[in-house]
Order: C-alpha cells, then sequence, then structure tokens
C-alpha cells in the first residue's frame, strides 16, 4: 500500500509510524484508518521489525483524533468489504455485529489489536486528544514531550471512546484517575501525566522521537523471544485470577523451549551470563537503562 496519511519508516530493526496530517494536527480520517491497519500488520509479519515508535509529524500535536469533519456525512462502514469506501463508523447492522463482536480492527486503524507481542513506545510531540489519546495508551510505553497533553476531549461532543480508552486506560493509570479522565474530558500536563504513571518519561521539546528511538533501538539489541513471551503474559493474564495468570505466564514461559531457535538465544543467554560476555557483567560498562552499579562493585 502507499502511504499518504501516515509515514512508515525502516530504521535498521524500529520501525517509525508517523501520523502525517500536521495542518489538521495528525487527525485520522478514513486513508489513515487503513493506511494504519496495512502499516501495523507489516510491522507485525516484519520478523526484521523489532520495535515500533509512534509519532506525530511536526511539533504540536501527536494526534487529535479522529477526522469528525470529513467523516461527518459518512455513511459507509469501517470494515466494508471495498476498502477504497471504508469510512470511520459502522452503521449496517452487519458491520455494527462485526464490531460488537470484536473481528473488526478498530475505528480509527488497528486499536483493536491486541496480539502484538512486539514492543512500541509513542513519542508523544504535542496534544494526543481522544483517539489520540487512546493511540498513546496502545504503545506499551509513552515518552512524552514537556508541551505535550492529553484529554479525552471527545467528551464534550457526545462522541464515546471506541479505541481502546475505556480499557486500556484504566490499565494503565488505575480505574479511579482514568474514570477521572473519561468522564470529565479535563486535559492534563505531561507533568501531571507523569505523576498519575501515564507517561513513563518527559523530555524537552523536540526530543521525544529520539528518545523513543534511542530506547528502542537498545530493546532491539536484546534478545527478543522472551519479551515477546512476557509481553504476550502480562497482556493475556491482566485482570484474571492469580491462578489463571500464572497459568498463562507458564504457558508462554514454556513456549520458549518450543522451538530451537527459542533454545539458541536462551543458550547464548546464559552462556554470556556465566562469561561475563555482556556489558552489564562488566565494570563500568553498564549500558542496560535503568541499571545503577555502586562504585564498591
Amino acid at each position: 500500500m502507499e502511504y499518504h496519511h501516515i509515514k512508515y519508516e525502516q530504521n535498521g530493526p524500529v520501525t517509525i509510524v508517523t501520523f502525517n496530517r500536521p495542518e489538521v494536527k495528525n487527525c485520522i480520517g478514513t486513508r489513515a484508518h487503513r493506511e494504519l491497519v496495512d502499516a501495523f500488520d507489516r510491522f507485525r509479519t516484519d520478523d526484521g521489525a523489532k520495535v515500533a515508535v509512534i509519532t506525530g509529524a511536526g511539533d504540536s500535536a501527536f494526534c487529535a483524533g479522529g477526522d469528525l469533519k470529513s467523516n461527518l456525512a459518512a455513511t459507509e462502514p469501517t470494515n466494508h468489504p471495498d476498502p477504497d469506501v471504508a469510512v470511520l463508523c459502522p452503521v449496517e447492522p452487519a458491520d455494527i455485529a462485526l464490531h460488537n463482536r470484536g473481528e473488526a480492527p478498530g475505528i480509527i486503524g488497528p486499536s483493536r489489536w491486541t496480539d502484538i507481542y512486539k514492543p512500541i513506545i509513542a513519542a508523544v510531540n504535542g496534544i494526543a486528544y481522544a483517539g489520540g489519546f487512546e493511540w498513546a495508551c496502545f504503545a506499551d510505553m509513552r515518552i512524552v514531550e514537556e508541551h505535550a497533553s492529553f484529554g479525552m476531549t471527545c467528551r464534550r461532543w457526545n462522541i464515546g471512546l471506541a479505541d481502546g480508552g475505556t480499557q486500556r486506560l484504566p490499565r494503565i493509570v488505575g480505574m479511579g484517575r482514568a474514570l477521572e479522565l473519561i468522564i470529565t474530558g479535563k486535559v492534563i500536563n505531561a507533568k501531571e501525566a507523569y505523576r498519575i504513571g501515564l507517561a513513563n518519561e518527559v523530555v524537552p521539546k523536540g526530543a521525544a522521537l529520539d528518545r523513543a528511538v534511542e530506547l528502542a533501538q537498545y530493546i532491539s539489541t536484546l534478545p527478543q523471544p522472551a519479551i515477546h513471551s512476557d509481553k504476550e503474559a502480562a497482556i493475556r493474564g491482566y485482570g484474571k485470577d492469580l491462578d489463571e495468570g500464572l497459568r498463562i505466564e507458564a504457558e508462554c514461559f514454556n513456549r520458549l523451549f518450543s522451538d530451537s531457535e527459542s533454545r539458541a538465544e536462551l543458550s547464548e543467554g546464559l552462556r554470556r551470563f556465566n562469561e561475563r560476555d555482556h556489558p552489564d557483567r562488566v565494570r563500568g560498562q553498564a549500558k542496560t537503562p535503568g541499571i545503577v552499579r555502586s562504585e564498591m562493585e
């Protein structure tokens, strides 16, 4: 597919997906919806793509949500069999039923996909409102610029959340904080986003993409099978009772031994640990973010 409303860039093992409509605050219309579905299918099936970074073009917006102006009079369903006539809202009974069954990818992109177990980082470089807020929640981590802001501003227009906001946001910040944001539609700044656990890191204006790519490049140097299985276990086990969560964890862990590639990577990891053949095992050479070595070690 040729992309017009997004950009898809491959920087070694790091894929950068950019909402590319800065003239309308990177809001997502029908073309962007189709392009995002294609882009994330491409990412999840490309063995060379290890980590995805999502960001917005320009310096004022990550994404302002769905393109309400261009779709105000739309009548065709999002998942129409002809993608050239697809628009944002399902209106026909069959398409509404498809959406209700969870068989549609989402309203503004593949937001209902829950089986991408590769890491995804959002570089939030400006406003993230409504569906754009939901896209920030689609990521596993959020690197947020100091001037960015978040809000379920669709509250003001009687438009509900349909791209994961009611489900992902409570998992990130807890039910109380999430319901406050969902019900009131209040806008919060980067400092508040960090305080409540929505932002993983706050960086200066213009620095989010570079920091996200730096982190993604690092993650891509790690053995990938255990990252994928642990992310899968965390996602599938969340909200389950402890026994079921532990069962899912065991299933994902044991899968690491089910193929020769995973076993080979495990053996190599054990060798590097035991032979101190890794920067984190050598004094003064630690490179893993977050690891702090004392001078006594």
